[in-house]
């Protein structure tokens, strides 16, 4: 006979236990999930700004061009495009692609409803998810920037290039969202967040 006292789990016991495993593993989970988004919002945003900053950074101290194109070319894709354009006598050679950057795919270059018209910088109003050459200078919407060697942004047509990009996750909260500004004359890059402050939503630089 066996003692009673040196018998295994039963069957019953088993699953009882492999039930409370899985029951706190998707508890933990979804306490997990904000955290998760959240890393995607600052993955997004700072390689944003650290690209932007990179290539100005290199255009003074290669003394070359550089045009950063972003785009959603899917629903689901958001990218940072980023071309060399040489300098040649009498016209200059087409633009060379020398990298591309992608955003993660549950973030978007976006708006959402609720952006303060007052936006960053006094670049645009809030519903222009990428708004490059901001008047005077130019007529806005575009979405691209180009660096020079001397840390300035210009257009292709060689007007200081200044304006405003926006980083969201689309339908979700907006107040995880990012903003970044260039001045054209001076190449300055700025990271924004927006809070909502005594009831009214404002961009705060970060």
């Amino acid at each position: 006979m066996t003692s009673r006292k040196n018998r295994g789990f039963s069957l019953l016991e088993m699953m009882i236990v492999v039930l409370i495993g899985f029951i706190m593993a998707g508890i933990t989970f979804m306490a997990l999930m904000p955290m998760f988004k959240e890393n995607h919002v600052d993955q997004a945003y700072d390689t944003t700004l650290s690209v932007i900053r990179n290539y100005r950074n290199l255009s003074i101290t290669q003394s070359k061009r550089y045009i950063l194109t972003f785009a959603n070319p899917t629903p689901t894709t958001s990218t940072i495009t980023v071309q060399y354009w040489g300098v040649a006598v009498p016209v200059s050679p087409a633009p060379v692609t020398v990298a591309t950057y992608n955003l993660p795919t549950d973030m978007q270059f976006a708006v959402q409803a609720g952006f303060p018209a007052a936006a960053p910088d006094g670049f645009g109003t809030g519903i222009a998810a990428i708004d490059f050459d901001q008047p005077p200078m130019g007529i806005g919407g575009q979405n691209y920037i180009m660096f020079m060697p001397d840390g300035s942004s210009q257009d292709t047509l060689g007007n200081y290039n200044s304006g405003i990009i926006y980083i969201t996750r689309p339908a979700s909260d907006k107040y995880s969202s990012r903003a970044i500004t260039v001045m054209g004359t001076t190449g300055r890059v700025r990271g924004w967040r927006i809070y909502n402050q005594a009831g009214v939503n404002k961009w705060v630089q970060q």
